[in-house]
């Protein structure tokens, strides 16, 4: 893939994939709406994911788009509305219109969050079961990314990533933590599997208290899982027991299901 557009490249998934993506001879062509200073084999385009004319221009010559941009978390439902699924359809349309042939897409494990302990491990393709508003534009966007694809042909990757950060910070995340690296190699896979059609996969960690997700789909594209959240155990579980009545252990959304996330009526 000599030319790939991501989106949101300010953000943490963004920069975390920036140089686990970089290759001879490959351009990463970054779009945010934030200033992103581009460095060797990068270009920096200023945008909006929303706005389809830029987005359009910015998918021209472009051989796949990693559609990272949009809010992270939970918003009110016109902000969620405007950036997260207007923006989707305008990542898929843009594609569509300048002949790119490969949108992966970063979905969320809170597409399914309200999937209950008892149906762990979370199988691919399952069955939407949002948590948040947030979770339902992952839902929605994971539906546009099926019509582009069936459709117009687009090879459609939405991977529904749990908690990727730069190690994991609490217990939970001891199951669900999808580590930088692995992050790339996911990412990695997604790009160099020919042909994949439209497929919906989960991205963890190979974590020794996993087992909460399938990772038979993203393994079928040439994903291998290096890193293990056990490395940090001990010194997580000194600051924060495991509680299995934790109510963050029910479901797999984890805090995204408890009721500080209910929107209030006004």
């Amino acid at each position: 893939m000599p030319t790939i557009l991501m989106t949101g490249a300010a953000g943490l998934i963004g920069t975390t994939l920036r140089t686990r993506l970089a290759q001879p001879g490959r351009t990463l062509r970054l779009l945010d709406v934030a200033p992103v200073t581009a460095g060797p084999g990068e270009e920096a385009i200023q945008a909006s994911v929303t706005d389809l004319e830029a987005m359009t221009a910015a998918c021209q010559g472009v051989d796949a788009v990693i559609h990272l941009g949009g809010y992270s978390g939970e918003e009110e439902w016109g902000a969620i509305l405007e950036v997260n699924i207007n923006g989707g359809y305008v990542a898929f349309e843009a594609a569509r219109r300048a002949g790119v042939s490969r949108v992966i897409y970063a979905s969320s494990n809170h597409a399914v969050g309200f999937a209950p302990r008892a149906s762990f491990p979370v199988p691919d393709y399952a069955f939407p079961e949002p948590d948040t508003y947030y979770g339902v534009s992952k839902v929605a966007t994971e539906a546009l990314a099926s019509m582009y694809h069936h459709r117009y042909g687009l090879d459609a990757i939405c991977v529904r990533i749990l908690t990727c950060f730069e190690r994991p910070e609490t217990a939970r995340a001891l199951s669900t933590w999808l580590s930088p690296d692995d992050a790339g190699r996911l990412f990695e896979a997604c790009l160099s599997a020919p042909r994949p059609g439209f497929r919906v996969i989960f991205g963890v960690s190979a974590n020794s208290r996993g087992g909460w997700v399938s990772l038979n789909e993203a393994r079928a594209l040439g994903y291998e899982p290096k890193d293990d959240a056990e490395v940090y155990a001990d010194e997580v579980l000194a600051r924060e027991p495991v509680d299995p009545d934790d109510p963050v252990f029910r479901y797999l959304g984890g805090e995204f299901t408890l009721p500080d996330k209910d929107v209030p009526i006004r």
